[in-house]
């Protein structure tokens, strides 16, 4: 949920050739694939095919160092904690220095963490305080990587060709999640956690290689602000003031940390215990990005007018791996759910990133993003912390199929929201008016599509 025009960068096509023979190769690159959309792409491909096994390699170490259910939740909830308390300031300071750099940074944190982390899983080491800590400082490093990520590509993506542009990007990204997922539940079951954990620090490492040949030059520095507060203050007053934004953030609030529980704790004890080990799990995860892929090609041709409400109806399915591991359903079953499940999440994600796109100003874009995820990962803590005892309280199939209760009902609550429901796709170079209380629940047009053509990277 819930990750970028004008400057040399800019994924406009060169400049054609005073020769009358056009050049294939040129002819062949679409507009909106410039050298900072491809290197963007590059990486994410790079570090999904990393972090999706590492999440499954996470789980089993904990696992193989002698703990249960209730460590799992509390490695997880060690990673998603530094990641809720610093997202915003994350997103402010990736509106003030270069995005680039902050997401280089970034990712040399998470590729020494990851390390230390393969060592001692490989040494057979490994405490459950020890992976807490390790993981809390990945967590720390993507509070400050996904509102710059984000903001770079928002802002890199310009014309009606955007949501085309970020279809291809997500196709991209969650084509290495299957990968990923695969081959590290693989690798976990023939060579163990400690091996997918080594990949998934050379996969930062690289990734982060790759972010650091973007270029940014000729992109204007921004006008320095008021200070930290003042530009939190700044994001949070765009926030509030746009009631699809805020309904949406809320909803996934408690869409992503129902979801945090299931796939973090719930997800593998099921496989563990039903379905036969990682390898089932693994290619469930898979599936799921099987149907990112196949959702992101339907977006590629489909821009549907009212972008939010029928991003927002494809929320209901998510709710069916959830459903699926309470029956439990045969790793078949629950293969199918998770792939229908992607397919729908698609929709919803690039219809979200063209929303964003079309109505958030260029200069804001990491602030407002950041606070999205601040909000969309807010639970997530709490979540998994309390899915052990849950499971406790309500039987493991109870807290399942609670969940898929809750995730249905909070979407069907954001379809109360007239904005969600009414916002419409613009054609290109008009913009909302501005925030506040007048805000009407279709956006008129306001023309500054230009200026943020002129702003270029950050």
């Amino acid at each position: 949920m819930t990750s970028p025009a004008g400057s040399p960068d800019s994924p406009v096509s060169p400049s054609p050739s005073s020769s009358p023979s056009p050049v294939p190769t040129r002819a062949r690159r679409p507009e909106w694939a410039g050298r900072n959309y491809l290197l963007l792409t590059a990486a994410t491909v790079v570090t999904n095919l990393g972090t999706h096994g590492a999440l499954i390699a996470t789980t089993w170490a904990v696992f193989d160092s002698g703990g249960d259910a209730g460590d799992v939740g509390l490695v997880a909830m060690a990673r998603f904690l530094p990641l809720v308390l610093f997202l915003l300031v994350g997103g402010a300071v990736a509106d003030r220095l270069p995005r680039h750099r902050v997401m280089v940074a970034a990712n040399a944190l998470n590729c020494v963490s990851q390390a230390v982390f393969a060592a001692l899983v490989l040494s057979g080491e490994a405490r459950v305080w020890q992976m807490m800590v390790l993981t809390a400082l990945c967590g720390t490093g993507q509070a400050f990587f996904n509102p710059a990520a984000e903001g770079m590509l928002l802002a890199t993506v310009s014309g009606e060709q955007a949501s085309k542009a970020f279809a291809v990007f997500r196709m991209a990204m969650h084509g290495a999640s299957i990968g990923g997922a695969a081959l590290g539940g693989a690798l976990v079951a023939f060579v163990g956690p400690g091996w997918v954990l080594v990949v998934d620090a050379v996969a930062f490492a690289v990734a982060g290689g790759l972010r650091a040949f973007l270029d940014v030059k000729g992109v204007p520095e921004r006008a320095p602000g008021g200070g930290l507060f003042s530009d939190l203050k700044e994001g949070w007053q765009e926030f509030v003031g746009r009631p699809w934004l805020w309904s949406i953030v809320a909803q996934f609030s408690v869409v992503v940390g129902l979801i945090g529980a299931v796939e973090a704790v719930y997800g593998p004890l099921v496989a563990r215990e039903e379905l036969g080990g990682a390898r089932p799990w693994g290619f469930a995860l898979a599936a799921y990005g099987v149907g990112t892929v196949a959702g992101a090609v339907l977006m590629t041709r489909w821009k549907p007018r009212r972008m939010l409400f029928v991003g927002t109806l494809g929320v209901f399915p998510i709710a069916l791996p959830s459903a699926a591991l309470a029956v439990p359903l045969p790793a078949i079953g629950l293969t199918a759910a998770m792939f229908v499940s992607g397919v729908a999440i698609e929709v919803f994600g690039v219809s979200w990133m063209t929303t964003m796109h079309q109505e958030i100003p260029e200069e804001k874009l990491s602030r407002v993003s950041a606070y999205d995820w601040f909000g969309s990962t807010a639970l997530l803590p709490l979540t998994t912390a309390l899915a052990g005892p849950a499971e406790g309280a309500f039987g493991r199939s109870g807290a399942l199929w609670g969940a898929a209760a809750l995730m249905v009902l909070v979407t069907a609550l954001v379809l109360l929201v007239p904005d969600v429901r009414n916002l419409t796709r613009r054609p290109h170079g008009t913009t909302p008016p501005p925030t506040g209380k007048e805000l009407p629940a279709v956006p008129g047009p306001r023309s500054a599509d230009a200026e943020r053509a002129v702003r270029g990277n950050g």
